[in-house]
């Protein structure tokens, strides 16, 4: 299952899909209120139990979890609150709620959500891209325009889905205190980060790294946020040869 991060959707894995499907099956997906998927005002939902659910409607009684940023923290939940449906764990510059975010980061979020609220969704999009796919080391022009140009349609049409309904959705975790059940995951894990990241997230993968019992750690040069997309060689070795690791 390839699940895709908060600044991207299920596009965001057409690098991966065709290395990947030679040896595997492999699903991937649109989270509510991206790309193909929307984002419907109601009751509460839950992102982890979508993914539950989406397996069991597929006949899935267990599968490889590969999650991105937030993706990774759906993977995560399924892993503490499912394990018997999590054969192995791979995440990828992943989320943790509870983090306590940095100065740079709250003022990057201040930024986005100020060129949200006066209707600016170019500018909006462009700091998504410095922020996240130039990371803090690199200027635009280091970076493949071709990615920034990709991430920059997903995002941009995940605002159009997400902004018309934010104050009449609620996501729910399908477990709560994740960051303190760490230790409960039983599944093989890597831990994937991009160098060029922001330091956040290399926090963050420091702290799954101890707390997981047996996780291995892993990174990719001259990558930030989306290394499935900057460096899809290096990350599909690296994924594709922890996920045939005989066990």
């Amino acid at each position: 299952m390839l699940i895709h991060e908060g600044i991207c959707d299920s596009r965001m894995w057409d690098p991966q899909w065709e290395t990947f499907t030679r040896a595997h099956r492999v699903m991937r997906y649109d989270q509510r209120g991206f790309g193909r998927s929307p984002l419907e005002p109601g009751g509460p939902y839950s992102d982890g139990r979508d993914l539950v659910e989406l397996m069991e409607q597929h006949g899935l009684e267990s599968a490889s979890l590969v999650g991105v940023s937030v993706g990774g923290r759906i993977a995560l939940e399924v892993a503490v609150g499912r394990p018997e449906l999590v054969d192995a764990l791979v995440l990828v510059g992943a989320g943790l709620p509870g983090h306590d975010w940095s100065d740079d980061m709250s003022a990057a979020d201040a930024e986005e959500e100020a060129a949200l609220e006066r209707g600016d969704l170019d500018a909006a999009v462009e700091v998504t891209l410095r922020t996240w796919v130039d990371g803090p080391r690199r200027n635009p022009d280091q970076v493949d325009q071709s990615v920034r140009a990709r991430v920059a349609e997903m995002q941009r049409r995940a605002y159009e889905l997400q902004l018309p309904v934010l104050d009449a959705i609620e996501e729910e975790p399908l477990v709560d205190g994740l960051p303190e059940r760490l230790p409960d995951v039983t599944a093989p894990t890597l831990v994937l980060v991009g160098e060029e990241d922001v330091p956040d997230i290399h926090r963050i993968a420091d702290r799954l790294e101890r707390d997981i019992p047996g996780a291995r750690r892993a990174s990719i040069a001259e990558a930030a946020h989306v290394p499935s997309m900057e460096r899809p060689e290096e990350f599909n070795a690296l994924v594709l040869g922890f996920l045939d690791e005989p066990r």
